[in-house]
């Protein structure tokens, strides 16, 4: 039987991506809390798609989803428990608000949504290695084009690593500025996002 909204998925690999390889066979556990949801995996593959299916996907595709879908999480007793879309240990359910990306051959932005890449501030005088607010698009739902450098609101940005490359997830209408792109703005991506 099929959902009539929601998606069925499984994550790409573990629920959590809280180890990682450091020489050939060997791997070393980096997070050992479940609340964080910076090393929740955030990839995922379709297994079935609803009645409705809105963001017209299949079966057997890549998409980059909500970190909540493979959360565990403690209640106020101390009980652990799983997510709201929790079915089974390999299935989980994921409204269409919770899916940001599909790869069709290429990662797309389900609408309503971009994801850029931040870029090396040049202000000498500040210790942020990257330009705050301000990003060159990567992926888009079609509202920009690719290499666009855009503004976007405060606390409108959440983080991503996609492919090695640290993104940050911002909604459109969060986006307030296209800049004029020069050519010289470098792109920031930190060593420990290749290793993700």
């Amino acid at each position: 039987m099929k959902p009539l909204y929601e998606y069925v998925i499984r994550p790409a690999g573990q629920r959590y991506n809280n180890s990682i390889k450091v020489d050939g066979d060997k791997s070393l556990i980096v997070n050992t809390e479940i609340f964080n949801h910076g090393y929740i995996n955030r990839k995922a593959v379709v297994v079935s798609v609803p009645v409705n299916n809105i963001h017209k996907l299949q079966e057997g595709q890549e998409v980059i989803v909500h970190h909540n879908i493979f959360r565990r999480w403690h209640n106020v007793k101390g009980i652990e428990k799983n997510s709201r879309g929790f079915l089974n240990e390999e299935e989980y359910l994921a409204s269409p608000d919770q899916i940001y990306m599909y790869n069709n051959g290429g990662w797309s932005c389900t609408n309503g949504y971009t994801f850029v890449k931040p870029i090396k501030s040049k202000d000498n005088y500040s210790n942020n290695p990257e330009r705050p607010l301000v990003g060159v698009v990567k992926y888009s739902d079609g509202s920009f084009l690719p290499t666009q450098l855009v503004g976007f609101t405060p606390s409108s940005e959440y983080e991503f690593v996609v492919d090695g490359e640290r993104l940050y997830r911002v909604m459109n209408k969060f986006i307030t500025i296209e800049y004029e792109y020069k050519g010289d703005e470098e792109e920031y991506n930190p060593s420990w996002a290749k290793s993700c």
